[in-house]
């Protein structure tokens, strides 16, 4: 979990877990608050525009990703902060990560960005 800025606030790493989960996971929650989307949001983006979009994500303190995984912390419309999850399927990820949030009393509803494609 990542604060508004994107740094740590916490992170855990479960007994057993592959080595670079625990990496994987910050780069989810980092990428899902300082992009204020989740990040299965910033997929369209990447596949839309791959040159700016690595580009964009190599400048901060971690890489921005775009999979399933991380999600934006947000309350009465404030960005708090990131979530990411890492270690199983991408799916079962988003799923960890919707499912503390939403239990946490957390909104989910984030608008598609100006441009976005519909699907």
């Amino acid at each position: 979990m990542v604060d508004y800025g994107g740094f740590i606030v916490l992170i855990e790493r479960m007994d057993g877990a592959r080595p670079m989960t625990a990496d994987i996971a910050l780069s989810k929650a980092y990428s899902a608050a300082v992009m204020q989307r989740p990040t299965e949001m910033l997929e369209n983006w990447r596949s839309s525009d791959p040159v700016f979009f690595t580009q964009v994500g190599r400048m901060g303190h971690r890489p921005i990703v775009a999979t399933k995984g991380g999600v934006t912390i947000k309350r009465d419309g404030a960005i708090l902060g990131g979530l990411g999850i890492s270690g199983g399927s991408p799916d079962e990820d988003q799923q960890v990560c919707v499912d503390v949030l939403k239990a946490a009393g957390f909104e989910l509803d984030f608008p598609q960005w100006a441009g976005a494609r519909k699907h």
